[in-house]
């Protein structure tokens, strides 16, 4: 009896020093017509699901063998850990349309098949049934030396996508913009949070603070600590969601 219960004791210790499985692997949010269904790739490469439709977010990095073919693919910007024409071309049905700012189209050119769907900052569009908007992102004071920007406005775009009445804010590379601040109803909100190329974890949830998302997911974070931005944010009233986007550290 004194054995079972160590075995049980040893057991039921393991379990509360995990972490869930599904807060690693996914996360659900539920919309109007079913759930959204959120999967990390890496680093900044997300794969969200609804109403039987996968959107691609910059497939980049990670291992895409298990993602899901893309009825719609968003490129936020020009440097390589957002754009990898090698795994757009892996992760899309055939015909599927990708969205993605002039910069990255002038970068990639034929490199990308058609159909490419252009967008600057500013601009809402129906993209295979999807509702998108490109929202600026951009440095305001970090860059590579003086006078330089990481991230100039107008390159690159941000999107909200609303899928079931929700609204998914994927912020891209960019810091605590007056754009970002302004932002309305949104459920879901991708911010970013590396050094020295967007904002650390404190300024971040700063900036979340302004526009208040129900739920907030730190991504494109490596090198910095999610959880800075978790404490940061209690007793806010917004969700933070950490999930597992460097499957290789684990």
């Amino acid at each position: 009896m004194k054995a079972n219960f160590t075995i049980a004791l040893s057991v039921l210790s393991l379990t509360f020093l995990m972490p869930p499985l599904a807060a690693q692997a996914q996360s659900v949010v539920p919309a109007t017509g079913g759930n959204i269904t959120i999967t990390p790739l890496q680093h900044a490469s997300v794969e969200v699901e609804f109403g039987g439709k996968v959107i691609q977010v910059d497939p980049a990095q990670g291992d895409m063998t298990k993602a899901k073919p893309g009825d719609v693919v968003l490129i936020t910007d020009i440097h390589g850990d957002h754009l990898n024409p090698d795994l757009i071309a892996k992760v899309r049905k055939a015909g599927a349309p990708v969205v993605m700012p002039s910069a990255v189209q002038q970068q990639v050119g034929a490199k990308v098949a058609a159909p490419v769907e252009v967008m600057a900052n500013g601009q809402t569009k129906t993209v295979a049934g999807v509702s998108i908007e490109a929202v600026p992102m951009y440095n305001l004071q970090r860059g590579p030396s003086a006078g330089q920007l990481f991230h100039d406005k107008g390159r690159g775009n941000g999107y909200i996508v609303t899928l079931g009445g929700k609204r998914l804010y994927f912020a891209g590379d960019t810091e605590c913009t007056p754009e970002m601040k302004a932002l309305k109803n949104i459920d879901v909100a991708f911010i970013p949070m590396n050094l020295p190329y967007t904002m650390p974890p404190n300024e971040a949830a700063d900036c979340v603070k302004a526009f208040k998302p129900a739920i907030a997911i730190p991504y494109h974070y490596q090198g910095q600590k999610p959880e800075e931005f978790q404490a940061a944010l209690k007793g806010s009233g917004i969700e933070v969601r950490i999930l597992n986007w460097y499957p290789a550290a684990k």
